[in-house]
């Protein structure tokens, strides 16, 4: 069966729309802002209800105290990263917020998927930038890693989430598997709501993301490089 993966980003600032996520069914990977209010409470009531926690990890352009950002040295990177990590408890993996300008540095990303391995983090890269190396620089040393295949709600109108919720199942369908990545609107939590529960009579197994990167076994899908391997554009 075609595998589909489903991540909502942006958690951790609005209980009531936090608790709509917590409550969806199945196996939602919950990427919680570390310098939002309830990033904490959130990421043990997830964990405690079985989803996948995830730090979604800012980076330039986004600001605040945990962001990534290309003039920072190692040791200031590191240091945001233990903090964000340190409100965000049992996380199982990081992706990254924004990060347009931060996910093109080569020797930055690699510096990440060093420290992620180091605590048997995954990453997912939510592709901010087409000329990312992160997907690259996790597979050039064997890290748990996967890459989004659509967003869910650039357009957050109804009509338009219900679009890009077909086109996902499409892609799934010609290429296996996808990745959807979206963010707590109501209308993108009223889709989900109708249309999770329909996925396996729609022949579409809806599996986490720890299946996924076993199921991708880190290779690149067909719009991220070729024959598995990570496409890059530059280096920085």
């Amino acid at each position: 069966m075609p595998k589909l993966a489903v991540v909502i980003d942006d958690l951790g600032q609005h209980s009531t729309l936090d608790a709509r996520v917590l409550a969806l069914p199945g196996p939602v990977g919950m990427a919680i802002l570390p310098d939002s209010r309830h990033a904490t409470t959130l990421a043990e009531r997830a964990s405690a209800a079985g989803k996948t926690v995830m730090l979604h990890l800012p980076m330039a352009p986004a600001g605040g105290p945990y962001a990534w950002h290309p003039r920072l040295g190692q040791v200031e990177l590191l240091s945001r990263l233990n903090q964000a990590l340190a409100k965000v408890p049992n996380a199982s993996g990081v992706n990254n917020h924004m990060g347009s300008q931060m996910t093109d540095q080569r020797q930055s990303m690699g510096f990440l998927m060093s420290e992620l391995q180091q605590r048997h983090l995954f990453f997912l890269d939510s592709r901010t930038n087409r000329e990312t190396v992160a997907g690259a620089s996790a597979q050039a040393i064997g890290l748990a890693s996967v890459s989004r295949d659509v967003f869910l709600d650039n357009d957050p109108s109804p009509d338009a989430v219900a679009a890009q919720f077909q086109a996902a199942l499409r892609l799934a369908r010609m290429q296996g598997s996808a990745i959807i990545i979206g963010h707590p609107y109501p209308s993108t939590l009223a889709l989900l709501e109708e249309q999770l529960p329909r996925l396996h009579a729609q022949g579409i197994d809806w599996i986490d993301l720890g299946q996924m990167i076993a199921t991708r076994s880190n290779r690149a899908m067909a719009a991220h490089g070729a024959d598995g391997i990570y496409r890059v554009s530059r280096q920085r």
